[in-house]
């Protein structure tokens, strides 16, 4: 993987730009940070996978767990790394909120019994990772930036293996046999920004949501623009929130951008679309440094998108349908699209 390195190079310094101040800083340093919130926090669940499906192959399964807490209670420990990543998107009396979160994604080829190497097929992957989210909310309510940083390991130290198999074990299902083809174990960063914007149409029960982002680092570099239209009642927010990174709006900032119209019951349903030009996917073509199964990836990926989202006061889900385009071809021909469910649920306290 020798060609890649000029690009991980200059990609890893421009990542480490943003996450590395936070290891360098004091209290004082954040003091001229305005209204950081010092109440409200929230658990979030994300659960992603193609069981509904009926199938077992490709991304197969994605599992987030975060929490969202004062940004008081964070000013040791994040706010100057979200701050100056922040600083070119919002005005400093913007609101300026984070959370922490751990997750974990699995990738197969499309027959999981087969111990061989399938080299025209997807590779075996899994990524462990951990990382922190840092939002700001315009005083207006109708913008959204979030910046996202999340670090780990693909590979074995991933245990996709283990978590895979245990979870068949539980369920019945077939046993994976091709986890000893994975990619090989590699650390790993990306930093992630995305904006979202709402635009009403003089009434308050629809709103389209337009975005557009930037992710980059040793899992994916890409870029990726889209949104969603929403119909319902008492719509807070910015959509449903998603696994992907920057997907997910935390509650104090939920509460920044709707501060006068948060009813106790919301509703609605929506459709989207979310499509990326993709330069680099490690899941798809093997890590940096090492050598390792891989496929060609398809440079345009787009996801269709179909849910509904309800809260009644502490309580949120929402349940998304996912159709995403072929992501890879090789000599024996394209990958084919997929489809696969989005469950989340978010309990605020």
């Amino acid at each position: 993987m020798s060609h890649r390195l000029p690009e991980a190079f200059r990609l890893a310094c421009l990542a480490a730009s943003l996450f590395l101040p936070a290891c360098a800083f004091s209290a004082e340093n954040c003091a001229d940070i305005k209204s950081l919130d010092t109440k409200g926090s929230e658990f979030q669940l994300f659960i992603e996978n193609d069981i509904f499906a009926h199938t077992d192959r490709y991304y197969t399964n994605g599992i987030k767990f975060g929490i969202g807490v004062p940004g008081a209670t964070l000013s040791e420990v994040f706010c100057n790394s979200a701050k100056l990543a922040l600083a070119p998107f919002s005005n400093e009396a913007d609101r300026l909120h984070f959370g922490w979160f751990v997750g974990q994604n699995l990738y197969t080829p499309k027959k999981i019994t087969i111990d061989a190497p399938q080299p025209n097929d997807r590779p075996w992957a899994a990524w462990t990772y951990m990382g922190g989210v840092g939002q700001r909310v315009n005083e207006g309510g109708n913008k959204l930036d979030t910046v996202e940083i999340d670090v780990g390991m693909v590979g074995p130290p991933a245990l996709g293996d283990q978590v895979q198999t245990t979870w068949h074990r539980l369920i019945g299902a077939s046993k994976p046999q091709g986890w000893g083809n994975q990619i090989p174990a590699e650390p790993a960063l990306l930093v992630s920004y995305v904006r979202k914007e709402k635009i009403q149409f003089g009434t308050e029960h629809f709103e389209v949501i337009p975005h557009a982002g930037v992710t980059l680092g040793n899992i994916f570099t890409l870029a990726r623009a889209g949104g969603i239209a929403r119909i319902g009642t008492h719509m807070t927010g910015f959509g449903p929130d998603s696994i992907e990174p920057g997907g997910a709006m935390l509650q104090n900032t939920r509460n920044a951008a709707d501060p006068d119209s948060r009813n106790k019951f919301e509703l609605y349903g929506f459709v989207g679309i979310d499509a990326r030009l993709v330069g680099y996917n490690v899941f798809l073509e093997g890590p940096w440094f090492r050598d390792s199964p891989s496929v060609s990836k398809r440079n345009y990926v787009n996801d269709f998108k179909i849910g509904a989202s309800m809260r009644y006061q502490w309580l949120r889900i929402s349940l998304t349908h996912i159709r995403r385009s072929e992501e890879f071809y090789s000599a024996a021909g394209g990958g084919g699209s997929q489809r696969f469910d989005s469950l989340n649920v978010g309990f605020e306290f």
